[in-house]
């Protein structure tokens, strides 16, 4: 499969003609051809990144033009066992550039070869052909010592001074690499090696050797005598002491043993080792100090970060020019009479009391002096500051008024949010000229002082934060002297208008948010701001469409929960408008012209109209509604994605989820559109909350596939449902809440924030940071796993495993009266908005979309730049009696149904083994790789479903607890690859057939349809059927639906809907089914209604994929194709007569049959 480094690396690609070798016995056939670092990459045209791949290497070997056939080429590899590919491309010019490129490969010379992350496991023979291999990166592959490419052969390599061999799992220290003389860069890191050989002493060139991430606790002798060697990683191992061999090599300068077990640190052994510059030994030796006295020395530099419990420090009188530190306990910092340019502490020293920075050579204060909140004495005399503060930051405090000083001080950021203050100083302007960033939000302001006291202005204010106060439509008119203006929030205040003359100074203004106010319209003078890119104005009553859509760089424009009745549009829209948000106006009438004008916006979300299906019930809307925010701010794609589903699997239960890529947007959107149908296979299979819950999220973490390697994202899922009482028939709702990574939830409890999540970071969670250090994880100074993330759980990241898993925190709280809504947020947002404040916000709104778009909103106004997302679901619900007959014992059942299988319990004290029901259940066991982690790319159920009704959850009877409808919808990807040249027929665009089960492609883009399946009537229904399609059934789950009678495909040019259980005469004939909401799309299909989502979001029509053939059908190769022997003939028809027969149930899976499912998944 191809990775992301592969395609960095692709120089040219296409679809052409091609066949293989110089024979006629294979045929011509269109396949996807991709010129790739140095080798030729041949696939197929549907599975050009994912299916099998024929790939050439190139150099050494020969482009030749073929005469006899027009724009052809034939491209052959070197070595005994060459191949032949012949290639005709469609112009001269393709054919010219084509063999420009080739050639040059062809007649380079290897000196540099990456074969990283290619899951190897031997070098590839035609590379000991060349002489002329420099640098070889085998890291993270699965490289084996024995065999023709193994390990053991690597002293082939005469020339090679470079070698990266790390993450490979080896064990022993390859002792071949000791005869290759010529190295001068070893890497050996994270390959669980215990011991060094004495030949090590061999490689008189090496300078740099990486020993990190292993389980060393001993050096060999012979190690001294490397005299070039100058730099040494002995990082994360077994050390007790430092290694006394290092006295004898002299030329390193760095002692790096971070991570170590050294319990006593001899300072004579030190002190013979002068060559030693720097020494990192945290946290270990350093972690217990408290009290440190280095006064009166010759140091030059000195850093204690890992020294996380230090409290005071003196180092006065030394020679010290730079200084860091941990901030984590640090009272008390003395260090007068150095030549300090810089001092670092992290994290903000809160507890500081005394600093003396005086006597140095400081130009400028540290920015983190100005965050601190104890501090008591400064002394800062004889340095070289020319001014004071150019940043302070003093929010959250209890300021009432600003000192004098600050009229004195050249600032350039002051940030005041979240104080008392109820006024500024009537000259705070005139003095504060270099001011560019102001944040006053959350005050009491009723006012603000003018910009200057005359009409000129000297002002270079730039961006305004002026959300959560008290301000009018009076203060707008004091603006105008702040005529560079990029950036003004004055959302959540009292604002009836804007003063139009007033906007319209405000030239440069790029970015406004006005939302939370009282206005009734936006002044038309806002198409004065030809800068502008973003108007937020939403929770407003607004009633005018405002004149933006002429700016030529407006991208984003949010107007919902307003009172919009129509929108007059021009004749054509911006091109650069990416986002509009028209949810929340319940008067607004869109006509089909004027959808049809904003079909090529990326992001649109309007308000679904309610459909109300037969197998749902009426009374859920009054227990539990939603509403959710996604917020870009200042990047420029978005990276969070909202699962929300108030009516789940059609009974009376609810699911909801917010997923975070922090920097990947992909692996979000995979998980919007696959986690609730693997969270509602996965219930069926068991009813305890942490089998089903990790489950599903190991089933979603390897259904990421390729996606999931490299990048990765925190997960939260919430799923409300009705639990049963023990002693009568009456139950309660409980809501289960599982995540990994950042994520986090709360719940309003009485008026008060309960938490329910766990945060899964190296700062915040400090058994995680134990487990990751014994696994031998690299951790860097910014506390990262191999300095990628700060999350120690995550669904993704796959080669970070086992450091970084997919295990998540699961509990389970029942809920009562007095729990009156839930919100779940990303990191960032939990970062600006503290759990009260969050509630307390929420509280004064409750609308549920309209309190997420707050929360967002306050998180930007705060100071949050990155991705925001909210979720808040409003909860009405309490302990309730119903007439559900109480669950069968076991051994009952019903005529026709199959006995119900018990849950089985999962012991969740390393990271679960997942049922067999998710096909995964040796998935995490320590022989399985990172790299197999993820097979399967976009799929959304489980592998195996339910084949014979294991009704896990007893049979509800009453109204409010229907029996549960599962969505049968399979969006999946999971495609047979029968070879490069035989997996190219498609008898119907976007629907796969691999033998087992009929897959529909669907564009992750669209939002994630809600599908029920209603029950059949008719005689054919009576009985199990044989379809190898989705086997869902209908109420106890005994017999399986026909899956072709379920399906309705449409192709949206390229993009194909699913909807399942329902007839096609089910879909209503109403003016809805004819919009974007659904849409009739230019091709005449419909786009489905969406039951799960308030909101909808209409990506753009993708184009269709391109595929087809010549009239000569592709032919198989030999090596692709399957021969039957006669003597099996029986036994493989008997195999495909068992495979179109019901599954049995789990309880009679043992041996043999529970490894063939799990093999088959």
């Amino acid at each position: 499969q191809i990775s992301a480094d592969q395609m960095e690396r692709t120089l040219l690609k296409g679809v052409f003609s091609v066949r293989k070798g110089k024979t006629q016995l294979h045929k011509w056939a269109e396949r996807q051809v991709i010129l790739c670092g140095t080798c030729l990459i041949v696939a197929s045209v549907k599975d050009s990144l994912t299916g099998k791949m024929h790939i050439l290497p190139l150099v050494g070997g020969k482009v030749e033009e073929v005469k006899r056939r027009m724009h052809c080429l034939m491209f052959s590899s070197s070595g005994p066992q060459a191949q032949t590919y012949y290639v005709n491309f469609d112009t001269q010019a393709e054919y010219l550039r084509w063999h420009r490129q080739a050639s040059k490969v062809v007649s380079q010379t290897i000196s540099l070869v990456d074969l990283s992350c290619y899951s190897l496991e031997e070098v590839p023979e035609y590379l000991f052909y060349s002489q002329d291999v420099t640098h070889l990166n085998l890291r993270h592959n699965f490289m084996k010592m024995e065999g023709p490419g193994g390990l053991q052969h690597l002293n082939r390599f005469s020339q090679l001074k470079s070698l990266n061999l790390s993450h490979n799992r080896l064990g022993v220290f390859p002792e071949s690499i000791c005869e290759i003389l010529s190295l001068t860069e070893l890497n050996l890191s994270c390959n669980g090696l215990r011991a060094v050989p004495t030949q090590i002493g061999n490689l008189e060139s090496l300078q740099t050797l990486s020993l990190d991430g292993n389980h060393l606790d001993s050096l060999p002798e012979e190690l001294g005598g490397l005299s070039q060697l100058c730099s040494l990683g002995l990082s994360f191992n077994n050390f007790t002491t430092v290694p006394a061999v290092l006295e004898k090599l002299t030329g390193v300068d760095r002692l790096a043993m971070a991570g170590n077990r050294v319990e006593t640190l001899e300072l004579g052994s030190l002190a013979r080792m002068g060559h030693l510059k720097s020494i990192d030994l945290r946290p270990d030796v350093l972690k217990l100090i408290t009290h440190m006295d280095v006064r009166d020395n010759h140091l030059t530099s000195l850093d204690l970060s890992s020294a996380c419990n230090l409290e005071t420090l003196n180092c006065q009188h030394n020679h010290l020019g730079a200084l860091t530190l941990s901030g984590f306990a640090l009272r008390a910092l003395y260090a007068s009479g150095n030549r300090l340019s810089t001092v670092n502490i992290y994290p903000v020293p809160n507890q500081l009391t005394h600093l003396d920075l005086s006597r140095n050579s400081l130009e400028y204060l540290p920015d983190w002096v100005c965050d601190t909140r104890k501090i008591e004495v400064l002394d800062i005399t004889h340095n070289l500051l020319s001014e004071l503060f150019r940043t302070l930051l003093a929010g959250n405090n209890q300021l009432c008024r600003l000192p004098d000083l600050l009229d004195h001080i050249p600032l350039e950021a002051l940030d005041l949010q979240h104080n008392k203050l109820s006024e500024l100083p009537e000259n705070f302007f005139y003095k504060a000229l270099n001011l560019r960033y102001l944040n006053l939000s959350a005050n009491s302001l009723e006012t603000i002082p003018p910009s200057s006291p005359s009409e000129e202005s000297l002002s270079t204010l730039q961006e305004l934060y002026l959300t959560s106060n008290n301000l009018s439509e009076h203060c707008a008119a004091l603006l105008v002297g702040h005529q560079n203006l990029r950036v003004l929030h004055m959302a959540y205040n009292q604002l009836l208008s804007f003063p139009a003359s007033k906007l319209s100074k405000l030239e440069l203004l790029e970015e406004l948010n006005l939302s939370g106010n009282n206005l009734k319209t936006i002044p038309s003078t806002v198409s004065s701001c030809k800068r502008l890119h973003t108007l937020i104005a939403h929770s407003n009553h607004i009633t005018v469409f405002p004149e933006i859509l002429g700016l030529p760089e407006i991208k984003l424009v949010d107007l919902s929960c307003n009172e919009l009745t129509e929108i007059l549009l021009p004749d054509s829209l911006p091109p650069t408008l990416q986002e509009l948000d028209l949810t929340g106006n319940s008067s607004l009438i869109l006509e089909h012209k004027t959808l049809n004008l904003f079909s090529h916006i990326t992001t649109l979300k309007l308000d679904q109209k309610p459909v109300v299906s037969a197998g749902d019930s009426l009374s859920s809307s009054s227990l539990w509604s939603h509403g959710y925010a996604e917020m870009s701010g200042q990047r420029n794609k978005l990276c969070v994605s909202v699962l929300a589903v108030d009516h789940f699997g059609g009974s009376m239960e609810a699911a909801y989820g917010i997923f975070d890529g922090d920097r990947n947007e992909e692996v979000p959107r995979l998980l919007q559109c696959t986690m609730g149908d693997v969270l509602s296979e996965e219930i069926q299979h068991s009813s305890v909350d942490t089998v089903y819950m990790c489950n599903t999220f190991l089933t979603s973490h390897r259904k990421l596939g390729m996606a999931g390697q490299k990048l990765g994202a925190s997960a939260l899922l919430c799923y409300i449902h009705h639990e049963a009482a023990a002693t009568d028939q009456s139950g309660y709702f409980s809501l289960t809440l599982a995540n990994v990574g950042t994520c986090q939830a709360v719940l309003c409890r009485d008026g008060q924030p309960l938490p329910l999540s766990k945060v899964f970071s190296l700062e915040q969670c400090t058994e995680e940071t134990e487990r990751v250090k014994q696994g031998k994880a690299i951790v860097t100074e910014d506390n990262k796993v191999s300095g990628v993330t700060c999350c120690s759980r995550l669904l993704g990241c796959s080669y970070l495993f086992a450091w970084v898993l997919p295990k998540p925190w699961v509990r389970t709280e029942p809920l009562c009266a007095q729990d009156e809504f839930l919100i779940m947020g990303n990191r960032a947002l939990f970062e600006k908005v503290s759990y009260q404040e969050a509630v307390t916000t929420v509280l004064a709104v409750r609308d549920p979309r309209a309190a997420a778009k707050k929360l967002c909103t306050l998180a930007q106004s705060y100071g949050c730049r990155d991705n925001v997302g909210a979720v808040v679901v409003a909860l009405h619900v309490a302990e309730d009696s119903c007439t559900c007959e109480p669950p069968l014992a076991a051994g009952e059942g019903k005529p026709g149904t199959v006995g119900t299988v018990l849950p089985v319990a999962v012991t969740l004290g390393e990271p679960a083994t997942p049922s067999s029901s998710s096909g995964i259940a040796s998935e995490f066991s320590s022989e399985i790789s990172a790299s197999e982690v993820g097979s399967e790319a976009g799929s959304t159920a489980s592998d195996e479903h339910p084949s014979s009704g294991p009704a896990s959850r007893p049979d509800r009877r009453c109204s409010l607890h229907p029996a549960r409808q599962p969505s049968s919808a399979t969006f999946s990807s999971n495609q047979s690859d029968n070879g490069l040249d035989s997996d190219d027929e498609v008898p119907l665009e976007g629907v796969i057939s691999n033998g087992s089960k009929l897959e529909v492609e669907v564009d992750i883009h669209c939002c994630a349809f809600q599908i029920r399946s209603g029950s059949r009537e008719g005689p054919d229904d009576q009985g199990p059927t044989h379809d190898r399609g989705s086997s869902f059934s209908n109420g106890g789950f005994g017999e399986k639906l026909r899956l072709q009678n379920n399906v309705v495909v449409s192709a949206t040019n390229g993009c194909l809907l699913a909807v399942c259980g329902r007839e096609i005469s089910d879909l209503k004939k109403s003016p809805s089914t004819s919009s974007l909401f659904g849409k009739k799309l230019s091709n005449g299909s419909v786009v489905a209604l969406e039951d799960s989502h308030n909101l909808i979001e209409v990506a753009l029509e993708a184009p269709k994929k391109k595929s087809g053939y010549f009239s000569a059908p592709a032919q198989q190769d030999p090596e692709d194709q399957l021969v039957v022997p006669a003597s099996l003939e029986q036994d493989v028809w008997e195999q495909q007569t068992l495979a179109c027969l019901p599954e049995p149930s789990s309880h009679q899976l043992t041996g043999f049959s529970f490894l063939k499912r799990a093999i088959v998944c």
